[in-house]
């Protein structure tokens, strides 16, 4: 597939004809803002990796043009460390973690039973460079679930916008983090929120 270049800062990113690019890798580690919660509900939660589907699966860093809004495209140089899915449920993890709104916090790795399992859809992490302004865009959904009687105690959606403040693949990649940290930090404020209420559907004696 013919890559257009988009912005001079971001050939590193694009196909060209002249020498050959070098690789280069990003880290999604979005800062999520924590405030620290006022009880801890004495119950686990198990926060397993954001599902996604297409490109979206994959390492390389998507982007969509105005003259093509429906033609999602990849830079064949850009790539994430890791896998969005999994570098977003690890952020989430560290949060609540550091929140304290559940007594345990475990990932799939740990292999351990949970009260509460908090899954996830990844929908949209994209780099729009010929917007106005420049920018990235990102959408995700969270939901809640009771181990026990597999019901939903909590259900959201999240999607933002952020603009880039320079025409080069670090500034996009830190813009992507800024959008996630914000998006991130507004759902675990929610999910603060909803814990006090949680532990009216754990079964009796535990």
């Amino acid at each position: 597939m013919l890559l257009v270049c988009l912005l001079p800062g971001l050939l590193a990113g694009c196909g060209s004809s002249g020498p050959t690019q070098r690789d280069q890798f990003f880290t999604l580690q979005p800062q999520v803002r924590i405030t620290p919660s006022t009880q801890t509900l004495p119950a686990s939660v198990l926060i397993t990796p954001l599902a996604s589907h297409g490109f979206l699966g994959g390492t390389q860093i998507l982007f969509r043009t105005a003259a093509d809004p429906l033609q999602v495209q990849r830079y064949h140089h850009l790539l994430w460390e890791e896998v969005p899915g999994r570098a977003i449920a690890a952020a989430l993890i560290s949060a609540l973690r550091t929140a304290g709104a559940f007594e345990y916090v475990v990932s799939v790795a740990d292999r351990a039973q949970a009260d509460f399992m908090l899954n996830g859809e990844l929908t949209r992490l994209e780099h729009l460079p010929t917007a106005d302004p420049p920018q990235v865009s990102a959408a995700f959904n969270l939901t809640l679930i009771a181990n026990h009687n597999r019901s939903i105690q909590f259900a959201q959606s999240y999607s933002g916008q952020e603009p880039t403040t320079a025409s080069t693949p670090q500034d996009m990649a830190r813009a992507f983090n800024r959008l996630l940290a914000r998006l991130l930090s507004q759902a675990v404020d929610d999910i603060q929120r909803r814990t006090p209420r949680l532990g009216r559907v754990l079964p009796s004696g535990d």
